[in-house]
This record gives C-alpha cells, structure tokens and sequence, in this order.
C-alpha cells in the first residue's frame, strides 16, 4: 500500500496502522536483504585477501631481513674459522709439486690377433744427400671388426734421423675418424649397422 504524505491526514486510524504495518515489513524485508549482501561482501572481500596473499605476499619459506643478517654473520664467522684453518694446514704441510697426471687408456687385450701396418717415409735419404738412420719408432694400436672377428692393428711409424743436419723424418699420421680414438672404421661401421640397421 502506497501512501502519499499529503493524503496522511486523510486515513483513518485503522488505515495508519495498516500502512505503518506494511512500511515496518518492507523496512524489515530491506534490512535482512541489506544483511545478507553485506555478509557475502565480507566474505568476497576476505576471499579476495586470501588469494592477494597467496599470489603477491612473501612466501613461508623466506626468511624475514632480521633471519637474513643472523645467517650472514654467521657464514662469515664460519668462512673465517675456515680460511684460518685452511692457513694453519698449509703452513704445516710442505708444499708439494703438483704432478701433472695425464689419463691413460688401458691396453688392448694380449689374446686379440695384431697385425702389423708399417708406415715409413717414402725416401730415407736427407735433403743434404747422405744416408738417414732409423732412430726409433712410434706404435699406435687401432682396435679393428671383421666380421665375427675383433683384431688390433699396429700401426708402426718409423723415425728416421741425419747424422750430419740433425733433422728427424717420419711418415704423418693418417686421418682418424675419431681424433685420438682407438676404433678403425671396420668397427664404426659395424657398430652403426648395428645400432641402425640390425635391430629393425
């Protein structure tokens, strides 16, 4: 029921009462209703605060700056009781020479068949026209495939010297698939069919 307020004076008094009724429930209807939408924006707002913190704030696992200075302190104390450890044994100890260790590759099997390859250089008589002398000679062991068969082969370069010029002559090495490998090409191909090929 609407009321106007010029018609108040109007009404009777059993219409006042109606009206003032109907007002005092619609009043009650908006309170309850303005209630519940400031209930559901509390509860957006702390939501939205949640999820600000987990996305934005500093993570649990971070340490606060007053942490953060009490570590550092101590790592420095502790670097310092390291560094002085560290002089107190190197003026104890005699210091050493350090020995340049250079790795080596284990021998081919004694058992494996070897077979011999010889590379010497084509002439043995020196620019000056006397005759050179074999002085030594480089062996260089290859690990070969023939079907069924593994094999070493020995690669063997003579070193041939003048005695009046003092010059050194040898064969050069052959190009090697792999630089400073042991296999031979027989075995990298049987190794890719292998791999490639026998397994499909």
């Amino acid at each position: 029921m609407v009321v106007e307020p010029q018609s108040l004076e109007s009404l009777s008094a059993e219409q006042l009462r109606s009206a003032l009724l109907s007002m005092l429930q619609a009043a009650a209807a908006k309170d309850q209703e303005l209630a519940f939408k400031q209930t559901l924006i509390d509860k957006l707002t702390q939501e939205n605060a949640l999820l600000k913190r987990m996305k934005f704030a500093a993570q649990s696992e971070r340490f606060n700056p007053e942490q953060k200075s009490l570590l550092e302190d101590e790592i420095e104390a502790d670097l310092a009781a390291v560094a002085s450890e560290i002089d107190a044994l190197a003026q104890t100890q005699a210091p050493a020479t350090p020995e340049k260790r250079q790795a080596k590759r284990m021998p081919l099997p004694a058992h494996l068949p070897r077979r011999e390859v010889h590379h010497e250089p084509a002439s043995t008589t020196c620019a000056c026209g006397c005759q050179m002398k074999r002085v030594g000679e480089d062996v260089a062991e290859k690990l070969d495939y023939v079907p069924g068969v593994f094999s070493v082969e020995r690669h063997i370069r003579g070193k041939w010297a003048c005695a009046r010029c003092e010059t050194i002559q040898q064969a050069p090495v052959e190009a090697h698939v792999i630089d400073k490998g042991i296999p031979t090409t027989g075995l990298l191909a049987q190794v890719l069919v292998g791999k490639y090929a026998d397994h499909l």
